[in-house]
């Protein structure tokens, strides 16, 4: 699939979802405030390369085999998804928290609305997100509601104190503490914090998307082990872009981990170091699709991971 293809396919997915999302974000007067409706509305609508809800649908794709119901059946999990994210986005950059004031390019929500009302904001999208996942696809049958049971439970464990909400509390938790005495124990530490903060929600996307589109165990499995390699993947680039790139380009402050004390996958094994790590990745997450048989675009988004910092 050439690169092309693939940024056809992507533009396709955020132009669904964006309208998705305008839809079924709740609207003021009846369903929320108009200033809790706006909050929410400036970080969910503020664009980005919106990759979960990407993999959740290009994992539909690739089990649904091309059925026409496949994206519709995965894109309300899609949407949550990009809820989820961009509700940790919004609490991430709270003072309390990471303190950052760009995100996607523009003020970080707190800096615009206060940080009373970025709290309630990013609340309002996580608490949405599961009423849409319980809502939507609105079928009824025995299958499609042990579908949605499914994707739920898989979302919540990712975005909860075992996945996402974990992760954040080990990193602020090992934020400038010193350096252990075995490298490979820093290095398990690491693992750790990347496996919940990042990578639980990009298996939760792959797997939500496989589920929804009826993917068989086999099939769900092999997205799973494709995932975990291409969150860290993932990670360990945009370890190498906080130490590399620009705020202009990333549309958020750059080198910030260091300026923090983080632990980092440049700061254990280089930057070169930690680019072969991310291409060995990037051929164990090739090798899980292979086995399986899934292709699709699955793979290409593995690839655009990998050539971000190029």
């Amino acid at each position: 699939m050439s690169a092309a293809d693939f940024e056809t396919f992507a533009d396709g997915c955020r132009r669904d979802l964006e309208q998705a999302l305008a839809a079924w974000l709740p609207a003021p007067p009846d369903d929320c405030p108009e200033r809790l409706h706006e909050a929410m509305r400036y970080s969910l609508l503020a664009g980005g390369k919106r990759m979960r809800p990407v993999l959740v649908l290009a994992a539909a794709d690739a089990v649904g085999l091309g059925h026409p119901d496949a994206r519709r059946l995965a894109l309300p999990a899609a949407c949550a998804l990009e809820m989820i994210h961009t509700y940790s986005l919004v609490h991430d950059d709270l003072p309390a928290m990471d303190n950052d004031t760009l995100r996607r390019g523009r003020p970080t929500n707190h800096v615009v609305y206060g940080d009373a009302l970025a709290i309630l904001a990013g609340d309002g999208l996580l608490t949405e997100a599961f009423a849409l996942l319980a809502r939507e696809p609105a079928l009824d049958g025995p299958a499609i509601a042990t579908r949605k049971l499914q994707a739920i439970a898989l979302i919540a464990r990712a975005a909860g104190a075992w996945g996402m909400v974990g992760g954040q509390v080990l990193d602020l938790q090992w934020e400038g503490a010193p350096r252990q005495d075995r490298a490979e124990d820093d290095l398990a530490r690491l693992q750790d914090v990347h496996a919940r903060k990042t990578g639980a929600l990009i298996r939760a996307a792959t797997g939500a998307g496989a589920i929804m589109a009826g993917g068989t165990p086999a099939q769900v499995a092999a997205v799973d082990a494709y995932a975990i390699e291409l969150g860290l993947c993932f990670q360990i680039v945009d370890d190498v872009l906080d130490v590399e790139g620009d705020a202009a380009s990333l549309g958020k402050s750059a080198g910030k981990d260091a300026a923090a004390g983080k632990l980092t996958y440049p700061a254990l094994f280089g930057v070169e170091g930690s680019r072969q790590r991310a291409r060995e990745c990037a051929e164990r997450g090739h090798a899980a699709l292979a086995t399986a048989g899934l292709s699709g675009h699955l793979p290409a988004i593995l690839d655009w991971t990998l050539t971000r910092h190029q």
